[in-house]
């Protein structure tokens, strides 16, 4: 039998437990996966600092990287693109598992599916307890759509895949074709970034960027931005065809809505803990046949379009800026404090091997 380490998040304020545990042995469809490389997410950080609340103990960290363990003897020994896996491939897989629901997969959204598990975010109970990305291992439920990644793509780029970069695949798919439009991304963290990146790649004709810093602009520019504002400094007159809200900020939302075109469309992502209402001008919206849309997490597709994304233009953007810091997985509660702090597009935690 295995065993291995694990960080357990019990609470904001209150200290990572740094435990040692047994891995349970897997049901014959699971797989096990030794985590080597995690980043910390928004939702990570919101979590560790009681702005979100999570049922807890719980063990934090759902963009992960990992190398395949063990392959229960009933898995179908391939990954949602159909390719082969076998002991020794390095994966990541969806952020979310739940039996197949035919109505949410119709639907388009199986991240809505009942009896939905997230990794990085579920209750430990029991002997169910490797699920996070702050330990040694990951089981991989029955049903979880696994992606073996590239060798030519590296491993910390690869740990923002099943989060981030799907979560914004997911936005480009709801705001559509963006080939000739004028494109306005509110909130230049990762998800901005990676916004202002596929944008471009997809044949925006302009690529507004607005942010609270200056520094957040000028790297915005270094992923194809092409004009920069303060939010206080740019005019609503300034015409867009597609508003996408990466940031939280009401204020930021009723931005994009006051920018809009004729036909425009809005996708939030963004406000994903409670801030106040948004001011909606009605009106607007309707003489202007304003659509507005949201988005929670991603669906297959998109972490199948995020993970080619990646693989094909990790090199024509900076995305090895993304990660500014690395620290080991003992020194994670640094990790977290570091990026509350500071504020960078990622802390990267990287996973020692077991002793």
């Amino acid at each position: 039998m295995k065993d291995g380490q694990l960080l357990i998040f019990d609470g904001a304020a209150k200290p990572l437990r740094l435990v040692r545990m047994e891995v349970p042995k897997l049901n014959p469809a699971e797989i096990l996966v030794k985590n080597t490389y995690t980043t910390l997410c928004g939702s990570d950080l919101h979590t560790f600092c009681g702005k979100r609340n999570e049922k807890t103990p719980t063990v934090l960290g759902h963009e992960i990287v990992g190398i395949i363990s063990e392959i229960g003897e009933s898995h179908s020994h391939l990954d949602f693109n159909g390719e082969a896996l076998k002991v020794g491939d390095r994966v990541t897989w969806a952020v979310f598992v739940a039996p197949p629901q035919e109505i949410w997969i119709n639907k388009g959204m199986p991240q809505k599916s009942d009896h939905l598990f997230k990794y990085g975010h579920a209750q430990i109970k029991g002997d169910d307890v490797f699920h996070g990305g702050l330990g040694d291992f990951t089981v991989l439920k029955e049903h979880t759509a696994i992606f073996k990644l590239p060798e030519n793509l590296p491993t910390a780029i690869a740990a923002t895949i099943n989060c981030a970069v799907a979560t914004v695949a997911g936005a480009m798919r709801l705001a559509g074709s963006v080939k000739g439009k004028t494109v306005l991304v509110t909130g230049m963290g990762l998800l901005g970034n990676l916004a202002v990146a596929m944008a471009k790649v997809q044949g925006a004709k302009e690529i507004i960027a607005v942010d609270i810093t200056e520094a957040k602009l000028e790297q915005a520019k270094r992923f194809g931005a092409m004009h920069t504002y303060l939010i206080d400094h740019i005019k609503a007159d300034h015409k867009v065809d597609v508003a996408l809200e990466m940031s939280g900020a009401p204020e930021a939302a009723e931005l994009g809505l006051e920018m809009l075109c004729i036909g425009g469309i809005a996708v939030w992502v963004g406000a994903v803990f409670k801030t106040r209402k948004i001011e909606i001008d009605a009106e607007q919206v309707i003489r202007n046949i304003i659509t507005i849309k949201g988005l929670h997490n991603y669906n297959f597709e998109d972490l199948r379009y995020a993970l080619k994304f990646m693989t094909d233009h990790h090199q024509d953007f900076p995305f090895d800026e993304m990660i500014e810091k690395e620290f080991p997985l003992a020194e994670a509660t640094k990790a977290f404090e570091y990026a509350l702090q500071h504020k960078p597009l990622r802390v990267g935690i990287y996973i020692d091997e077991l002793k």
